[in-house]
């Protein structure tokens, strides 16, 4: 008689046993509760709670956020939020060297942007996880002294402190970057894709007239202000389309301004943020999903709307080459012929319709569950490399 596939749970806890470990600390910049949590922490918690249903003990050390408390329990595993946003390093190495949050016998590093230097004072299992190089990003974000601090720091001081960590990262083109750019060896970068959530489902009916959707942070690395100008050029072509833009920031006055300048007000919106079900409903009604993104790690939004049977539209960069699959679930095209491309698909239902599929059968193939054995095997992995 065939042995009965064993459920995410028991393959995580079972590797667990094998590999000794049962407490583990995540260093992470943000959490889930911080007002500008993304799809990194959105990937963490997805993670962590599916360990901690295996029997794990997940203590998430992270940086203070406003209106939650200093400790706090979520999904199962622990949230520790002391410190803010650049002294949440230091305070944290300290707390581990200290051990103030108890023995551990792993640790998750997430490098997002500015790295923790674990391999400098930590000791014991450990991987990190890093979705996607920063470079590009520095100068969006931070003052022109800092932008070169931290792109000198990502690209030149950190990279041979971490030669021989075991690197997780999201995407083929990410694992590409990180070899090529920070130099990392090809064996020690693995690639494990992000899951979908079950809402996630085809349902509903399209808008009776062409829907652009876009979701993320209003900030500037999302590039929202090409997408505005892009949308000016599609309203040209296709007279009817509306683009949709969900999400908060602070660009969203400087998006308010283009918006005006451009005249666009009666078919661009700025529709804030959502709730879950409001942003599947958003989903299943739109004819595309589109992102002009300077960087991403994988791009969530582009599967969650995939997994709602959504075509998308996207800038060519990695994370969206992954997440998207060109001629598949969408079009991954340069800046240039972003606009034609979506006019493109507006105009063409069997196209439109094509890419649907595509998206929908590429979708089906993430699974948080698979993300979080294939996570922890690696975890383990290297358990059993310290032991020998």
């Amino acid at each position: 008689m065939a042995t009965p596939l064993l459920s995410a749970r028991d393959e995580i806890a079972r590797s667990a046993r094998d590999a000794g470990i049962r407490r583990v600390h995540v260093l992470g910049w943000r959490d889930l509760a911080d007002p500008e949590a993304g799809g990194s922490e959105v990937h963490f918690d997805e993670i962590a709670r599916r360990w901690a249903e295996a029997g794990l003990e997940v203590t998430h050390r992270t940086s203070f956020a406003v209106g939650r408390p200093v400790r706090e329990r979520r999904h199962g595993y622990d949230v520790v939020r002391r410190g803010g946003r650049m002294s949440v390093f230091p305070r944290a190495a300290v707390a581990e060297l200290l051990g103030r949050h108890g023995s551990r016998d792993a640790m998750v590093e997430i490098w997002n942007g500015v790295p923790w230097l674990t391999p400098v004072w930590a000791r014991g299992p450990r991987v990190v996880w890093l979705h996607h190089v920063h470079g590009p990003m520095w100068p969006m974000t931070l003052p022109r002294g800092l932008a070169g601090a931290g792109r000198f720091l990502e690209a030149r001081l950190a990279p041979p402190l971490y030669r021989r960590e075991r690197i997780v990262t999201l995407a083929e083109s990410s694992r590409r970057e990180l070899i090529d750019h920070l130099g990392f060896a090809p064996d020690r970068v693995s690639v494990v894709a992000p899951g979908i959530h079950a809402r996630f489902t085809p349902g509903g009916s399209r808008a009776e007239r062409p829907v652009v959707l876009a979701v993320g942070r209003l900030v500037p690395v999302k590039q929202f202000e090409r997408l505005i100008a892009a949308m000016a050029e599609v309203h040209e072509h296709v007279a009817e389309a509306r683009l949709v833009i969900v999400g908060e920031g602070y660009e969203r006055p400087a998006l308010e301004q283009l918006i005006a300048r451009l005249g666009a007000g009666g078919y661009v919106e700025l529709a804030g943020r959502v709730d879950d079900d409001e942003l599947l409903g958003l989903y299943r009604q739109a004819w595309l999903v589109a992102s002009s993104s300077l960087a991403e790690g994988w791009g969530m939004t582009l599967t969650e709307a995939a997994a709602c049977g959504t075509p998308a539209v996207v800038t060519d960069i990695v994370g969206h080459r992954d997440a998207v699959q060109h001629d598949r679930g969408g079009l991954v095209v340069r800046e240039a012929d972003f606009p034609a491309a979506v006019v493109r698909v507006l105009t063409d239902p069997a196209l439109r319709a094509r890419l649907g599929a595509g998206a929908s059968a590429r979708a089906a193939e993430l699974t948080w569950d698979a993300a979080a054995v294939a996570s922890f095997e690696l975890l383990a992995e290297e358990a059993h490399r310290c032991e020998r």
